[in-house]
């Protein structure tokens, strides 16, 4: 009796001091709808702006929008005129700092200008009223799109955007303007010139000699053995005026095979000189150096993402993503022994993936 007594004695304490420790607690189905939860306090007493009581302040307001709108119109067209104006000398760090530090004022302007508009638009002139917008399905039905005109509608008139022309035709100006900067560097970084014609004329010419790469000694066709591969590079590359731009056009492989493994064109009959022959280096697909020489399938392989081009058969691709055949060089012999080109490559060198007119 003593135990069951302790035993109940016990468990009504316990009880007594968990019905004391839980929040007061209204079952309502399976769920717990705690009776003490903070209240929506709603939203703070209105408080009218400067500009909502004063009308001349509200103009004031707009007249300042306006100026940061031009001011970004101001900013991207100073952009594009110092990068004309002011433009970057090769070898002259000098022309760089200049150039960067005006063309970066210019698009600062040009984007903080429409950025501080927008904001003190917002912040002074359109209706400062709190929102509350409740969830709903997104369901497209007649009410729905009702209520998105009605947004909208809403959204024009609180924001003045067509009845405040002034700042309507201000901000469209601004956000006109603005990609011009943009679009002018973007542009610049194309070439100059037709891609075609710089990639279709190299230092190659009638006569050139061919020389080895980089000592620039010229080639004997005695030299040239079956099954042997020279790096080879138009003779006087170093004297030119931009002689690492020309060689990156104008390098190419020479390799010497039994003239009876080699498959010419009927066109291309005479561009050889007793099994050798001389292709451009530069990998067609995206412009690797094809360098690595198999003399036994005769392959050409570009290490960079592995086509794969077959010398004994004018060097039309018989692997991976390249598109064309390499471009070959037309070659002779001069008196003196020595290897020639015979004109310049026929077609452009390089990649495919340039606007081409062959």
């Amino acid at each position: 009796m003593a135990n069951d007594s302790d035993g109940i004695t016990g468990g009504e304490a316990a009880g007594t001091a968990v019905e004391k420790a839980a929040p007061r607690e209204v079952a309502s189905g399976v769920g717990v709808v705690a009776s003490d939860r903070i209240e929506n306090p709603g939203f703070p007493p209105h408080r009218p702006r400067v500009t909502d009581e004063d009308p001349k302040k509200n103009y004031a307001a707009e007249r300042t929008v306006s100026i940061l709108f031009y001011l970004s119109i101001v900013g991207s067209i100073f952009a594009v005129a110092a990068y004309i104006a002011f433009p970057i000398v090769p070898g002259d760090p000098g022309s760089i700092r200049l150039n960067n530090a005006l063309l970066g004022t210019g698009i600062t302007l040009g984007l903080l200008g429409i950025g501080f508009g927008a904001v003190h638009w917002a912040k002074s002139i359109m209706d400062g009223h709190d929102l509350v917008e409740s969830r709903h399905g997104t369901r497209g039905s007649d009410s729905t799109r009702a209520a998105a005109v009605e947004v909208f509608r809403l959204g024009n008139k609180e924001s003045g955007f067509t009845r405040r022309s002034l700042l309507r035709n201000s901000l469209i100006g601004a956000l006109v303007v603005t990609p011009i900067p943009a679009i002018a560097l973007f542009r610049d970084l194309a070439p100059a010139e037709d891609p075609v014609g710089l990639l279709k004329h190299t230092l190659w010419d009638e006569g050139v000699r061919l020389a080895r790469d980089p000592e620039g000694t010229p080639i004997r066709a005695a030299d040239v053995t079956i099954g042997s591969a020279f790096h080879v590079i138009p003779e006087g590359l170093e004297d030119s005026e931009h002689p690492l731009e020309e060689k990156a056009k104008a390098a190419v492989l020479l390799m010497r095979l039994n003239p009876g493994d080699l498959n010419e064109l009927p066109e291309r009959a005479d561009w050889s000189y007793d099994g050798i022959v001389a292709y451009s280096k530069i990998c067609t697909h995206v412009g690797c150096p094809v360098a690595l020489y198999e003399q036994q399938t005769h392959h050409l392989l570009c290490p960079c993402h592995q086509s794969q081009f077959d010398v004994a058969n004018h060097a039309q691709v018989i692997f991976g993503p390249a598109k064309r055949p390499l471009p070959q060089l037309p070659i002779a012999v001069d008196e003196e022994g020595y290897l020639v080109a015979q004109s310049d490559f026929t077609e452009p060198v390089g990649p495919s993936f340039w606007e081409r007119s062959l």
